[in-house]
């Protein structure tokens, strides 16, 4: 509900590339991320409002803060502070804040029923580039109780969206060295050496290491403030159409497999 999950692993890949110094590489070109053939991670998602406080316990670690709409200092996150109001019985307004700037800011709501949890917001990247609006679907695991909020309990996610310039990447490989950039204003160059190098314009992670695996594939570690956050493995297909990325969240092991269609050249 208000988490990395909901505003950047859900809506946003992670990041590319692969090297030849010979031919074009099987990474170069602009590709698009297809949200309905994401495979998402079994471990539901578990946070609950009681007594005026928020609880998340399926994040790694656990944390809480105060549900009274203020601002709330957060550690081991993308933003610094958490912002959580309890609107009415069945929703509650998120503001994540990074540097004292608006991150993201989104509304959860439970159905009428009970069973179904949408998350609707708008994520600001951090250079001040076009918003991104999102939209996620979770469905309850078990049975809701009384005693906590109703947007409380254990939840799977069932789909995501965001808007569509948010969906597509370009890579460049030249020599042993890659690029990608994104239309939000995300963007890094980097080698295939194992050694650390910065990345602009995201919350998530602020540095970015490559290793090859083989032609097609390599292995990618994002890293915030010196820590690991996310292992990924990137894979181009034989026909050079589709790209699979397998990402681990760090330190959970929430593994979610995106899936990316390359699109048509520009003439």
């Amino acid at each position: 509900m208000i988490s990395r999950l909901s505003w950047v692993a859900l809506l946003c890949t992670p990041v590319l590339y692969s090297a030849s110094s010979l031919a074009q590489s099987p990474f170069d070109g602009t590709w698009k991320n297809e949200p309905s053939k994401m495979k998402r991670d079994p471990k539901p998602v578990v946070e609950y409002i009681a007594q005026g406080w928020y609880h998340c316990e399926s994040c790694v670690p656990t944390w809480s803060v105060k549900a009274d709409g203020t601002d709330q200092a957060v550690s081991d996150q993308d933003v610094d502070t958490q912002n959580i109001k309890v609107v009415d019985d069945h929703t509650v307004a998120v503001v994540g804040k990074k540097d004292g700037k608006v991150a993201f800011e989104q509304t959860a709501t439970v159905s009428a029923d009970g069973k179904t949890l949408t998350v609707k917001g708008v994520g600001h990247p951090p250079n001040g580039d076009k918003p991104v609006e999102y939209t996620t679907i979770l469905k309850r695991v078990g049975t809701s109780h009384p005693d906590v909020h109703a947007t409380s309990g254990r939840w799977l996610v069932a789909s995501g969206q965001a808007s569509e310039y948010a969906q597509v990447t370009t890579y460049k490989v030249t020599g042993d060295e890659l690029k990608m950039t994104r239309p939000t204003g995300e963007s890094y160059t980097a080698k295939f050496d194992g050694n650390d190098y910065p990345v602009t314009g995201s919350y998530g992670y602020d540095q970015v290491s490559l290793k090859r695996v083989n032609a097609n594939s390599f292995e990618e570690t994002d890293k915030l403030k010196g820590k690991v956050v996310e292992v990924d493995t990137w894979t181009v297909s034989k026909d050079g159409k589709t790209l699979t990325v397998v990402a681990v969240s760090k330190p959970s092991e929430r593994t979610d497999t995106f899936v990316a269609t390359k699109m048509p050249a520009k003439k």
